[in-house]
């Protein structure tokens, strides 16, 4: 009788171990299949509305932008825009149709632009203030003139504040890891589910897996703005100032809660500054019951006021605190 004699030397503790790794790998492979799949998913539904946006100047830059309606409307960056009337855009198939700049919003880095053509593949705004630290996002758009390049990565920061070219901040920025380079600017941040959460607007210098997109409910804003009204409605006063410093007395005398204050040193005829009875010297104090120490205080709180809504502002006037009532925009 021949005996067949194994080829095995593992010991029963090392066969043992082996198959406890055998037993990990379907687990392991459908984590990472889920991980495609999702990641496919968004490529397959959200890819076709995404454009490169070239300039019709020889010396212009380029970008990327995305559809957000059937008729042809497309958000990018106003960087990229970069003060043209029109652009190239590029889709996924290869067409070449002339961009028609119709809204530019250099204050959120934002910018809406048309293309002459019908029926198009679009995607759909989401929902950025639901975005979660370490929730998966997928970048697309066209760096280096590659067009529809995919990367991946996490929210790794949420309500950063980013400035924009005018000076002004921009608010509730998402800091994420998916790597972008020059060219994604204007291209979308898509959630696992399909839906922009961001537009893509910088990419911080000498360093790695740092990008910022404007968030998508801001974009929103301006996008409803720009049809509407053809620009963004914006509150201005319609006053030249600068920060001052407040007396100590009279921060203790007065219960105010900030150190500093805005000090009007010139008031617009007519604005709504003057309206509202603001003399030059006066010292913004609040706004909207909102503590104002810096002009960026002043820039952010107006942004977040509805146009069609009155409010309050406190100044300092001869040691006094006064209450004054800003109009609604018509």
């Amino acid at each position: 009788m021949q005996i067949q004699l194994s080829s095995d030397s593992s010991t029963p503790s090392e066969r043992e171990a082996s198959g406890s790794k055998d037993a990990r790998l379907p687990s392991d492979f459908s984590l990472l299949d889920a991980y495609s799949q999702a990641v496919i998913h968004v490529v397959e539904s959200v890819s076709p509305s995404v454009l490169s946006l070239t300039s019709t100047s020889p010396r212009g830059g380029s970008g990327s932008g995305f559809l957000v309606t059937p008729d042809g409307f497309a958000l990018t960056n106003s960087h990229v825009v970069n003060g043209q009337s029109e652009l190239i855009a590029t889709t996924t198939d290869g067409d070449r149709l002339i961009a028609r700049v119709v809204g530019d919003d250099p204050a959120t880095d934002l910018a809406a632009v048309r293309l002459t053509a019908r029926d198009l593949p679009y995607a759909r705004l989401g929902d950025s203030d639901a975005l979660r630290v370490g929730q998966l996002v997928i970048a697309i758009g066209s760096p280096l003139g590659l067009q529809s390049t995919v990367s991946a990565g996490i929210v790794s920061a949420l309500g950063r504040s980013l400035r924009a070219q005018d000076g002004r901040l921009i608010e509730k920025v998402v800091q994420h890891t998916a790597p972008i380079n020059p060219g994604n600017s204007g291209g979308p941040l898509v959630d696992s589910r399909g839906r922009i959460v961001g537009i893509n607007t910088a990419i911080i210098a000498m360093a790695q897996g740092l990008g910022l997109a404007v968030p998508s409910t801001t974009a929103e804003w301006v996008l409803s703005e720009i049809l509407v009204h053809g620009y963004v409605r914006r509150r201005k006063l319609g006053i030249t100032a600068a920060v001052a410093e407040l007396p100590r007395r009279l921060v203790r005398d007065l219960d105010l809660l900030g150190a500093t204050g805005v000090e009007i040193r010139d008031v617009t005829p007519r604005g709504a500054a003057a309206k509202a009875g603001l003399e030059s010297g006066d010292v913004i104090v609040s706004l909207a019951d909102r503590v104002v120490e810096t002009m960026d205080d002043l820039h952010r709180l107006l942004t977040l006021i509805p146009t069609e809504q009155a409010f309050p502002l406190q100044v300092l006037r001869d040691g006094r605190l006064l209450s004054l009532q800003i109009e609604a925009l018509s």
